[in-house]
């Protein structure tokens, strides 16, 4: 098993205990714990009839829960281009990050939601934007999943296949290394556009 290959087992690993334990919550996240954590559980439910009863509530729009995800961000994470929607024409920051640097983009190109891709860059998310645990963009993460609509949409909208995260491996290379041979291909392809 090489490092490369341990390195993603791990952060799968990872990324899987964050998003079913919770983080810590801190003296400063308590409050926005308690603020309003229902209109977060309504854009992960794709909820709009309780989003938009919520969000009768100026300022809201962009609440954090204790590990600094929004609205936005967990809409995005799970499909619900409607609620996204709905986000952004009420005022929701498009970048915003949660604890470990990822974006509403990232979580919807980890998750091959390709229209809420193409909805959050023309909303002006920045789509080379890095998070800092493993130094992946939107396009990584997505090559390194396989996911060949949002691999597809990113190269479309002008992503940087050269970037390389913390192990020093660009989207190509992981999408090489863990076998996705299509997304390697689109990757592939660009690359030699460049």
């Amino acid at each position: 098993m090489t490092s490369l290959h341990k390195s993603a087992i791990i952060f799968g690993f990872s990324m899987t205990m964050l998003l079913f334990a919770g983080c810590k919550t801190t003296v400063e996240s308590l409050e926005t714990v308690n603020v309003e954590p229902s209109l977060i559980v309504a854009a992960e439910q794709g909820n709009l009839t309780e989003l938009d009863r919520l969000l009768q509530t100026p300022g809201i729009v962009d609440v954090r829960d204790s590990c600094q995800w929004t609205a936005l961000m967990k809409a995005s994470l799970n499909g619900h281009i409607s609620t996204v929607e709905h986000l952004l024409n009420k005022g929701a920051l498009v970048d915003l990050e949660d604890e470990g640097g990822y974006t509403s983009l990232m979580l919807a190109a980890s998750n091959n939601h390709a229209s809420i891709v193409r909805l959050l860059l023309e909303s002006g998310a920045n789509i080379d934007q890095i998070e800092v645990t493993n130094g992946w963009t939107a396009l990584i993460w997505a090559a390194m999943s396989g996911h060949s609509k949002s691999v597809q949409q990113l190269l479309n909208s002008g992503a940087n296949t050269m970037l390389r995260d913390n192990k020093n491996f660009t989207a190509l290379d992981w999408a090489q290394h863990n076998g996705h041979d299509e997304v390697a291909d689109y990757l592939g392809l660009s690359v030699a556009a460049d």
